[in-house]
């Protein structure tokens, strides 16, 4: 390894200097702590494997809980478990069939964050 990747302080500021216009316009450009509590909830639902690879199945298709069942070689109870913990955070939608239940993402900007977090994994 060279020298600059061994000098841990290389990493924070050497002197201490204040630059008030950079956090003035840093501080007016944050949301509301509501909206920070908010994500934090959604971005915890993306921690699951289970549930993200339901949601990757759901980019490709429209399925019904049968067939994710059949997917991921999961038992009903623990799909339709997932499903609902990413239909309480708006992440997913359902719609009835006769007596199927098809589920597809709730709308393109999930579809951009699973598929963003995909690109950066695979850099």
């Amino acid at each position: 390894m060279s020298d600059e990747k061994n000098n841990i302080a290389d990493d924070v500021c050497q002197i201490k200097e204040i630059h008030i216009d950079a956090i003035k316009k840093a501080k007016e450009g944050m949301d509301s702590e509501e909206t920070y509590m908010k994500l934090e909830e959604t971005f915890k639902i993306f921690g699951n494997t289970t549930r993200l690879k339901i949601m990757s199945l759901l980019v490709i298709e429209d399925l019904c809980v049968c067939d994710i069942c059949e997917i991921l070689n999961m038992s009903q109870s623990a799909v339709s478990h997932q499903l609902r913990t990413l239909r309480s955070k708006n992440l997913v939608k359902y719609q009835k069939e006769g007596k199927l239940v098809r589920y597809s993402l709730a709308d393109k900007h999930v579809v951009e964050i699973l598929n963003m977090g995909i690109e950066h994994v695979l850099e």
